[in-house]
Parts: C-alpha cells; sequence; structure tokens
C-alpha cells in the first residue's frame, strides 16, 4: 500500500475510534474505571474489525457523519415518535380505525446500502414493517393504510437518496 493510502485509512480508523467512544461514552454515561475499560476494549475490538473487513474486501471505510445523514437521522426520529403516538392512539383508542395493509414500494436502480437503510427506515417506524426485499420491490405491512400512502409519496426514500448522494 502505498502511503497517502495508509495515512488515508489511518485517518478513518482514527474517526472511527473518536465517533465510537463519545457515542459509548453519551450512551453509557459512566467513568469508573472498569466501565471506561470494556468501553475502550470494545472501540478497540470494532476498530481492529473495521481494518479487517478493509483489508478483506477493500471497500471505502468512509465516514457516514455527513451532514445529509445526521439531517436525514434527526428527520427519521421525529418520524418514529410521531408514529409512535399514532399507534398509541390506535391501540388504545375504543373506536377501532385499524386498517392493516400490505404494498410492495418500487425501489429498482438502489445501491445495496440504500436499500438496506430505506428497509431498516421503514422497520423501525412504529406500524410499519418490511417483510420482503427484491431487486425491484420492497413488500411492507402497515397497521394502518396511510402509513402505506405516506411511504406512496416517497418522502423517506427521498431522503435516502439525499443520504446516498443521488439526484432525484
Amino acid at each position: 500500500m502505498s502511503k497517502n493510502i495508509t495515512a488515508h485509512l489511518t485517518t478513518q480508523l482514527i474517526s472511527w475510534a473518536f465517533t465510537l467512544m463519545v457515542f459509548w461514552l453519551l450512551l453509557s454515561g459512566f467513568f469508573k474505571p472498569l466501565l471506561l475499560s470494556f468501553g475502550l476494549g470494545s472501540v478497540v475490538l470494532v476498530v481492529y474489525l473495521l481494518h479487517r473487513m478493509n483489508s478483506f474486501d477493500g471497500l471505502n471505510l468512509g465516514f457516514p457523519l455527513k451532514y445529509s445523514f445526521l439531517r436525514y437521522i434527526g428527520w427519521l426520529m421525529g418520524k418514529v415518535v410521531l408514529s409512535s403516538l399514532e399507534v398509541t392512539k390506535l391501540v388504545w383508542s375504543t373506536n377501532k380505525k385499524l386498517s392493516p395493509a400490505v404494498a410492495k414500494l418500487p425501489v429498482s436502480n438502489s445501491s445495496v446500502k440504500s436499500l438496506a437503510l430505506y428497509t431498516n427506515s421503514i422497520t423501525l417506524t412504529p406500524g410499519t414493517l418490511s417483510i420482503d426485499v427484491d431487486n425491484e420491490h420492497v413488500t411492507v405491512h402497515a397497521l394502518n393504510a396511510r402509513s402505506i400512502d405516506e411511504l406512496k409519496a416517497g418522502e423517506m426514500a427521498k431522503g435516502i437518496s439525499t443520504v446516498a448522494g443521488v439526484k432525484t
């Protein structure tokens, strides 16, 4: 490997290590030596595995925390909260207005990473579930047909296209 490639890989691994350490500290909130050493050990293990995976498949370890990704995650968390409230209202309501629906949504010309992000985003949103994926469609089950209509409107797909860097 050339010096430039090695320096780039080292920079990416250090970025991952720093991000994982901060993320671990934010999630755990523990500052005791034993727990900090466990956190450090887990970060070292993940960075080692990233390095090994890179040497095996040669894929870019690109740092995923770009502005468009963070904006999408914020939007998705908002959708998760709103969907949670809607599902709670549907389930606790005495007037059951459930209208379960299954639909196939088109996903042609999507990369594997974009498709994985899209299907996982659908599943993370309460009241919807990705139940099948192929090269052309994602089959989605929803507690309410309105959720399918929102997915068909394409706001989530447009957000993922922005994250993936695809112009729509």
